[in-house]
């Protein structure tokens, strides 16, 4: 509060006034002005780290509590130490672990959160979108658009964990959420697997086909393969930007935009040894390292982070990541929403 606020609040005439006004549900721009416009941003969301090797107990444990089916989702939701009770891991963000056991399969629905799956333990699983399923493997990046059938299946003999991204909070301030179930658990298959990514994700589209920018990519699964042999043929040089190591952004095919208008997703190498220099940048992002391990700097904070670590940066704090081996990063953030209406802003020192 600066010191105009300050002795505005110590005025008996505006304290009456106040009091007089709040009758009406009015407020006083003044005595919060600089709260609603600050200098700089001030994130509410605080840097934090799970790491998995102590979750994991949990999240299979939460297995033997409840089914699939019951839960509907079998999640536990990466809720930031800062935001309790929110269901989101930044203010525009949810993260969660979900599990899904042998034999299971977690029921068919469509809702307007757009949601990724980032695919971390286990063997067998599927998921399946508007007809067509996909096998999961680690780090297999995997769409399923706003208002898009979806469900998963485990067709294996061990349980399978992914990372589940959705824009839930921001769904949730515009008030713009719908739900809806199937009534049937599974969905039948219209088209082969693999066929959506080779209809649109081969340098090649159908000859009738047009997509707007805003839309969500026909492509619902970028396979960790193809991401970690482009991150490999790239790394052969020295990175281009000291700030950021070797990072690839995931687009759609179709159009080079985001695969989701709401949320961007990124994979990043870092050679063994590399320390980036200091960036920050106003989209609060979540990482999750798939391979190797390393420390990020949040702030004035130091996490130390091996593979299936998942981490945030708030928005506008300043960031460093070293290596100690090589290591593979993905990321996802609300980048796209904030670079459609103007506010996205980034700073390398």
């Amino acid at each position: 509060m600066n010191s105009n606020t300050k002795a505005a609040t110590q005025d008996p005439a505006r304290e009456q006034f106040y009091r007089r006004i709040d009758q009406y549900n009015l407020t006083p721009l003044w005595e919060v002005l600089g709260t609603l416009v600050p200098n700089t941003p001030r994130p509410k969301q605080v840097p934090a780290l799970w790491r998995y090797a102590d979750v994991r107990e949990h999240v299979m444990e939460s297995g033997t509590l409840i089914t699939a089916e019951e839960a509907v989702r079998r999640v536990l939701i990466l809720e930031n130490p800062a935001l309790r009770g929110n269901s989101s891991i930044t203010q525009s963000l949810y993260a969660g672990l979900q599990m899904i056991m042998p034999g299971e399969v977690a029921p068919a629905h469509r809702h307007t959160q757009t949601a990724l799956r980032l695919v971390l333990d286990g063997e067998g699983a599927y998921t399946a979108v508007n007809g067509e399923r996909t096998t999961m493997h680690r780090g297999d990046f995997i769409i399923t658009p706003a208002w898009t059938w979806h469900d998963h299946g485990n067709l294996g003999d061990q349980p399978v964990v992914w990372l589940d991204g959705l824009d839930i909070p921001l769904v949730r301030f515009f008030d713009t959420g719908f739900h809806e179930h199937s009534d049937h658990a599974v969905q039948d298959t219209s088209r082969p697997e693999g066929d959506a990514l080779a209809r649109y994700g081969s340098n090649l589209l159908p000859v009738d086909f047009q997509q707007a920018s805003h839309e969500p990519t026909k492509i619902f699964v970028y396979p960790y393969a193809q991401t970690r042999a482009a991150l490999t043929a790239i790394a052969a040089g020295a990175p281009a930007d000291k700030h950021l190591g070797h990072k690839m952004r995931y687009v759609n095919p179709a159009t080079g935009a985001s695969p989701m208008p709401t949320m961007g997703a990124f994979a990043q190498l870092l050679p063994a040894g590399f320390k980036t220099e200091p960036y920050r940048c106003t989209d609060g992002t979540v990482y999750v390292c798939l391979e190797g391990s390393g420390s990020a700097q949040i702030g004035e904070e130091i996490f130390h982070f091996a593979e299936s670590d998942v981490f945030v940066v708030p928005p506008w704090y300043t960031l460093t990541l070293s290596a100690d081996s090589e290591t593979v990063l993905f990321s996802f953030s609300d980048r796209p929403v904030q670079q459609a209406l103007g506010m996205w802003r980034e700073e390398k020192r």
